[in-house]
């Protein structure tokens, strides 16, 4: 059995104090991964149904082969995981802001995603989401200027809720507009949410990509003995 608490990384960040932790959790008899940013909790290993569901419902909305997916935000690897059991998928770029997440997959902390930063269809590239979707070069700085199929984003808890100033140009229209310029025409751009469908948000994805679904994704919640929910919109 292993030690009740871990704190297996901790380091400062621009964003502030990241930290990777694992606890026993009594209950269920597992050992459970979190990622702290700050005071802030971001992630947990307890809660990755909705996280899979956004790779599922974004690659679901394309069709064809062979295609190029970019994951915004890397966490604990649970979308960029979901997204290579996909036999569509070519390549996957996936965008984190934070060095030292990157480095928890790199030095394989987690055993859940254990193996991704090893698949070689898989980059980790080190830089800010929402600067690179606001440039001409994009998300691959070798090669400037390359379009995608699907965009699958994480890394806010909403629209409105983000975890930087800066995010919040992105979730407008000129700032979604300026992601299209990343994707193939007939491209998916799917986004996780941490609360209910927004019908302003709905109307503005629809607006910039001619399309929206919202899919509300429930999961047992083993803290609470209830239910909980994310939203996984779908925009093309």
């Amino acid at each position: 059995m292993s030690a009740r608490f871990a704190e297996l990384d901790w380091s400062d960040s621009p964003l502030g104090a990241i930290s990777l932790r694992r606890r026993r959790e009594p209950s269920l008899g597992i050992d459970v991964y979190e990622a702290k940013l700050g005071d802030e909790f971001l992630m947990s290993s307890l809660f990755t149904v909705a996280e899979v569901e956004l790779a599922r419902l974004g690659l679901a909305a394309t069709s064809g082969g062979d295609l190029d997916v970019v994951v915004g935000g890397l966490g604990l690897g649970y979308t960029a995981q979901a997204t290579l059991q996909d036999p569509a998928v070519r390549s996957v770029v996936v965008v984190e802001a934070l060095g030292e997440v990157v480095g928890w997959h790199e030095r394989a902390l987690l055993p859940d995603t254990a193996g991704l930063a090893a698949d070689p269809r898989v980059r980790l590239q080190c830089g800010d989401f929402f600067a690179m979707s606001d440039s001409g070069p994009g998300f691959d700085p070798d090669r400037p200027g390359r379009r995608f199929d699907v965009v699958l984003l994480d890394i806010d808890h909403t629209p409105q809720h983000v975890l930087h100033p800066s995010h919040a140009a992105f979730y407008s229209a000129r700032g979604l507009r300026r992601l299209t310029h990343h994707l193939h025409p007939g491209g998916v751009f799917a986004l996780w949410s941490d609360a209910p469908p927004d019908p302003g948000f709905e109307e503005l994805l629809a607006e910039v990509f001619g399309r929206c679904e919202s899919h509300v994704v429930t999961f047992a919640n083993p803290l609470t003995r209830g239910t909980s929910a994310n939203t996984v919109y779908v925009a093309r």
